[in-house]
């Protein structure tokens, strides 16, 4: 039986008021992929309700896409009770209760029971997958699952109309499984609907390949899974407030057993490069600040003069302040923890994503003076788990 996923049970008189007029531009959610993990995404929002902020953009990966949707699907009042809803239905409730030293082997099983089984309303076996590598399954159904569950799910839960106003704004990556380009469908230049969503979710192998206008998309994820530079390079530039949501640790210890290996390979490939992401669009904003600070010290005739006209246009006086928030590992935690779907694994991502952001609002670190040289201003995760958990 599903369990209905219940809010943390810190009190609202602790709740930090949000000022919408401390950040001079747009709030924008980017939200990684990363299955199960993605209930910390869940939490991340909550807590952004809570505190009175909706997000002007929010920009999705996989689950992260789904979440967003879910998001931007739905009135102001409805988000959180569809979020909810959603990741109840997707849970997978144990057999058997274990705890302590035993908590791996229900790990374990519950693992082989979602390879077997798939999760309710998200997946199921593909049975002619497994006939032979070179089975005609088709170009639409090659792969171990079928996620026509999700589909109906998102139909459901979603509404595209909402979407389709563009208030918040939602984009969702998907990579052109043709070209290996990456995708970014968004509500500002093109009208979304469910298939959207599933392409950005669609993980090969596991999942097919979804068709969107004739083509087939991919996962996001194995292009992009950190889908930051979509902000960084939209047109015009804003002032933005961006709060990135990362589900897998891009820092980790030296792995010794093969269950090492396997959960820090996860981490390193869908960690999305984010740190080399960061420093290069640094470094590019600071640049585009450096040109606006020449440009003014120059004569009025030479600002005039069609070729540093065209020089100036480089320059950028946007700034932007992006939030890290990193899920936990949990204790017994290893490379399954994407298809963790328990009641207990939802439930305390889940907080913990609500904790984490209660925390960043209380600091908020945005708020103060800067280098004015400064375009894009790093606000680091691990500073707002150790306050999280004071």
């Amino acid at each position: 039986m599903e369990q209905p996923i219940e809010r943390p049970t810190a009190p609202t008189s602790q709740s930090h008021t949000f000022e919408r007029a401390s950040v001079p531009g747009q709030i924008v959610l980017v939200l990684q992929g990363g299955g199960a993990l993605g209930s910390y995404q869940a939490g991340v929002y909550q807590a952004l309700q809570e505190a009175g902020i909706e997000p002007d953009w929010i920009v999705g990966t996989s689950i992260g896409a789904i979440n967003a949707s879910l998001i931007t699907g739905n009135a102001p009042q409805d988000r959180l009770p569809r979020l909810r809803e959603f990741w109840s239905r997707v849970q997978r409730v144990p057999q058997w209760g274990f705890s302590g030293v035993f908590q791996g082997l229900a790990d374990r099983w519950s693992y082989w029971r979602t390879l077997t089984q798939g999760i309710p309303g998200f997946f199921t076996p593909n049975p002619l997958a497994h006939t032979g590598d070179f089975y005609p399954l088709g170009t639409d159904h090659a792969g171990f699952y079928s996620t026509a569950p999700l589909e109906a799910t998102l139909s459901e839960l979603v509404d595209f109309n909402l979407i389709n106003i563009g208030k918040p704004r939602l984009t969702v990556g998907a990579a052109h499984v043709r070209t290996s380009q990456m995708t970014y469908f968004d509500s500002r230049r093109c009208e979304l609907d469910v298939k959207h969503i599933m392409a950005s979710g669609a993980l090969p192998p596991a999942f097919p390949a979804v068709r969107v206008n004739g083509e087939l998309y991919w996962d996001g994820g194995i292009l992009s899974n950190t889908p930051t530079e979509v902000v960084f390079d939209d047109n015009p530039r804003r002032d933005s407030l961006i709060f990135t949501v990362h589900l897998w640790n891009p820092v980790g210890g030296e792995p010794s057993t093969m269950a090492e290996v396997l959960n820090r390979h996860k981490d390193v490939q869908y960690s999305s490069r984010i740190a080399s992401q960061i420093t290069r669009h640094q470094q590019a904003h600071r640049l585009r600040h450096v040109i606006n600070e020449l440009a003014a010290r120059l004569p009025d005739a030479e600002r005039d003069r069609p070729e540093v006209r065209e020089l100036m246009g480089y320059g950028c006086q946007t700034r932007m302040h992006v939030v890290q928030l990193l899920a936990p590992q949990l204790d017994y935690e290893d490379h399954t923890k994407d298809v963790d779907f328990s009641p207990d694994g939802i439930r305390r991502r889940w907080d913990a994503g609500y904790g984490h952001t209660k925390a960043v609002l209380a600091r908020e670190p945005w708020v103060g003076q800067f280098d004015p040289l400064s375009g894009v201003i790093l606000h680091e995760a691990r500073e707002f788990k150790a306050l999280a958990a004071e």
